[in-house]
């Protein structure tokens, strides 16, 4: 009998779970109200700030309370050229401009967003990560949705109410410099989780991989495992269609429709 590989180890020990304690908190897009689905709501962005283990800058904005005596803050994604101090308008009737929270709705076809509700309400689902972006496509009027290109390329079609910020993600570029050293790579998956470094199966031990051991690094057996395997024997190309080098024209999400 071998040893638990990494895999099952990663589902049950507390050692592989996020490190979170340094972190600022969920970044959200404010609740729904009244005041947004009428008309609109202004904050002030108080700091633009670091969040350990996010690529991407967050914003902490302050709105007023429109029920009780007392300022609400909230930590909203930070796009591309806000500042501190800045006016930001949330709701229907917002302007178009950027780091604005609109519903989409009220967004021309060709605008750049991001931070993009799934359903209404949610506070954000897409476009959240450094330099990203949402292209709006196109809007159906009569079934009152709105189809929108994502930053994998696929499109994606959602109810024209759901809300989105205008603008890119701050933080765009950061994976262009290449981190050069292992000193980096630790700190930089140090604030994430324990993923990092990652030891190839084929370079452990019989007891710790189905893939280890053996006088050469080598499989040994097909790299393809079933969906029904057994949890220590699913390593590898699990469930895969088809295996091998892409070959011809690469089709991209956005060519398939």
């Amino acid at each position: 009998m071998g040893k638990y590989v990494q895999a099952q180890r990663k589902g049950k020990s507390p050692i592989f779970k996020s490190h979170v304690r340094t972190r600022k908190g969920a970044v959200k897009l404010r609740s729904i109200d009244y005041a947004e689905r009428r008309g609109y709501v202004r904050g002030v962005i108080k700091d633009i700030m670091h969040d350990p283990g996010r690529g991407a800058p967050v914003a902490k904005v302050q709105f007023l309370n429109a029920y009780r005596y007392k300022r609400d803050t909230e930590l909203m994604v930070a796009t591309e050229g806000m500042y501190t101090g800045q006016f930001i308008y949330c709701g229907k009737k917002a302007t178009l401009t950027i780091g604005n929270v609109l519903p989409l709705r009220g967004v021309p076809e060709g605008t750049i967003v991001c931070n993009v509700e799934a359903r209404v309400g949610d506070r954000g689902a897409f476009a959240r990560g450094s330099g990203c972006f949402a292209v709006v496509i196109s809007h159906d009027e009569d079934k009152g949705t709105t189809r929108l290109r994502l930053p994998s390329g696929g499109k994606k079609t959602v109810k024209s109410d759901v809300r989105a910020q205008i603008g890119v993600v701050a933080g765009g570029g950061r994976t262009d410099k290449p981190l050069l050293k292992a000193g980096r790579a630790y700190h930089k998956y140090a604030v994430k989780r324990n993923c990092w470094p990652k030891i190839r199966g084929v370079a452990k031990n019989p007891v710790e991989h189905p893939f280890g051991g053996g006088n050469h690094q080598h499989i040994g057996r097909p790299s393809t495992v079933s969906q029904a395997a057994p949890s220590g024997r699913k390593v590898g190309l699990i469930g895969a269609r088809r295996t091998g080098r892409l070959r011809g024209v690469k089709k991209l999400g956005q060519d398939r429709d």
